[in-house]
Parts: C-alpha cells; structure tokens; sequence
C-alpha cells in the first residue's frame, strides 16, 4: 500500500475503471476520488441508468464482466427474455442483477434521494472502500452529432453500434449543472497531489466532467499536476469508438491528438511503448511524458501502472 496520497481520478466506463481500479488498489481510501462521467445516462425501461458509474462500480466490487466488457459478471437474463416476448425493445439489454440496481437507484431518485447518496449507498452495500461520485447530481446528457442527426448517446453508441459518421458533441444541461462538490474541493485543495485523466474516450467520457461550469477552471489552477493516459496505442482504441470518432473529425487517430485535444489542461501525458516514436512530437507542445505498457490485461497491469502515474506525479511535482 503506497503512502496516503490526494489524488482524483477522472473516469469513463470500461478503460477509465481499469485504471481506477489500479489506483483504488495502491492507495488508501480515503486518499483517492474517482469522478465518473454521468453525460451517458439516460432514462430506459422507466429507469435510471448510469452505464460509466455502474462500470466503474462494478470493477471496484470486483462484479464487472470482464469477458463481455459491460455489465455485471455471472448474470441471469430472465428479464430481457420476457421483456422481450412480450413486444418490448431490447436494443439496450439490462441483466437481471443489474436491473436490480437500476430499480432500486430510480425508487430512491423519485424519493429526492441525490445521485451522489445513492452512490455512496450502492458502494457500501457492495463493499467498496474507494470513494465514487458522479461528476454532477444534476442530468448532463452527451449527444451526438452525426450524419444521421443528432443522436442520444446511448442510441449513437447501442442501438446503432457507432455506426453513423460523427460530426461533434454537445452536453445538454451541463451549462445549468453543478459539478459535484467533493469533486470542486479536492481540485481547490493545496495538498492535493495529482489528477489522472483515466484512459477513457476524449470526446464522450472527459468532455463532459470537464464541459461543467468552472471544473476547466478549476483543473487549470490546481495545484496538482494534471496527468492523462492515452486510450490511444498504435492508432487504434483499446475499447470503444474513440479512433473512429478521431477519423471522422478529421483528426489523426494517435496519443499527440488526444494531447492536443486536452491541451493546456496537461501537465503530462502517458503513452504506450507502441508509440514511442511519437514521444518528442508530445514534447514539443511542452507536456511531460511518460512511455510505459498502458495496455491493462490483468489486476497486476492496474496496478503497475497506476503506481508508474503516481511516480510521474510526484517527479513532476518536484521539478515544478
């Protein structure tokens, strides 16, 4: 176990919780927060879902599928089955475990229960010491812009499998939201040690935490170095369709693209060993660099890369 350390850690779904995971793993619990993105959130089958906050959740819990990518391990599929005999949509498939805790989050949501308890709530139940939060207990709601229209995120990225062309994004509601205010106080804190922008997708996963009001403020004048790690090795998206959405926009699909797409939030950036070769065009921009594996196949990855950004941190904040 690392020594209590401060750090936030900024998380989509799948990628994002790998690495939240490692962290959760080499430092103490109270020590680390884990923001998770709520931009894909939406409301199916009368619910609340939370696909990136569950995802994150589930690995903390040790539940995650880690075959499937998504969901909880070892479910049962008796709801969908019946849903669907019944004539009911079955784009978007909810097991049978985590259906219960999409019930259980919407009953306490209409008893003006905030997402932020909730969490916390679901947390404690599944035995997780890290602390999570949401990035807003306000709705955000990322869409995308396409060829095909604008498209809610989860009918972009499940009911058409990323398939049309993207052309941008908004996040609607986040210019009326409140980013979530243990998220704000760790960012103004003078102890605070780093903020690790998990492996996640730019423009769908980070934008959104970042798109609330006075959190790009808020990062720029931390006093924390800014680090984030490259879901990008060797052109291609570890998960998901962060590479697809690089090429459309007519943007390169590498590690110095997600660089400058973060620009002067960065106070360093991680890379893949599979582009190093790239290392010095990353330099150039005047961000730190660190090439190591980032590519997290096993809990040992996690953590062995989670420790090497605690490290980049730390050298980082003694060469400020």
């Amino acid at each position: 176990m690392s020594p209590v350390t401060r750090v936030v850690a900024l998380s989509g779904g799948v990628g994002g919780a790998k690495l939240a995971l490692g962290l959760a793993q080499v430092l103490a619990s109270e020590a680390l927060l884990i923001v998770a993105n709520t931009g894909d959130d939406f409301d199916h089958y009368g619910l609340r879902v939370c696909p990136d906050l569950d995802s994150v959740m589930y690995a903390l819990a040790g539940l995650n599928d880690a075959r499937r990518g998504w969901g909880r391990r070892d479910e049962s599929w008796g709801f969908m089955a019946a849903f669907g005999e019944l004539g009911g949509e079955r784009w978007f498939n909810i097991g049978d475990g985590d259906l219960a805790l999409h019930v259980l989050r919407s009953q306490r949501l209409r008893d003006g229960v905030t997402l932020s308890a909730i969490t916390a709530e679901l947390c404690a139940r599944l035995g997780i010491a890290a602390r999570l939060v949401p990035m807003s207990d306000d709705p955000v709601a990322t869409v995308v812009e396409t060829d095909a229209g604008p498209l809610a995120f989860q009918h972009y990225f499940v009911r058409e499998r990323c398939a049309p062309p993207v052309s941008g994004f908004r996040f609607d509601g986040s210019a009326q939201a409140r980013a979530n205010p243990a998220f704000l106080a760790a960012l103004a804190a003078e102890d605070l040690e780093a903020v690790v922008i998990t492996p996640s997708n730019p423009f769908v996963s980070i934008d959104p935490i970042v798109s609330l009001p006075g959190v790009r403020a808020a990062l720029t004048a931390c006093a924390a170095p800014v680090l984030a790690v490259s879901p990008i090795v060797a052109g291609q998206a570890i998960k998901g369709p962060a590479a697809k959405m690089f090429a459309e926009l007519g943007l390169p699909s590498s590690a110095p693209a997600v660089a400058r797409h973060y620009g002067d939030l960065l106070d360093g950036f991680i890379l893949d060993r599979a582009d190093a070769a790239q290392e010095k065009e990353i330099a150039a921009t005047g961000v730190a660099t660190l090439v190591t594996d980032t590519v997290m196949r096993s809990l040992a990855d996690r953590t062995r890369l989670a420790d090497e950004a605690l490290a980049f941190a730390a050298r980082l904040r003694g060469s400020a």
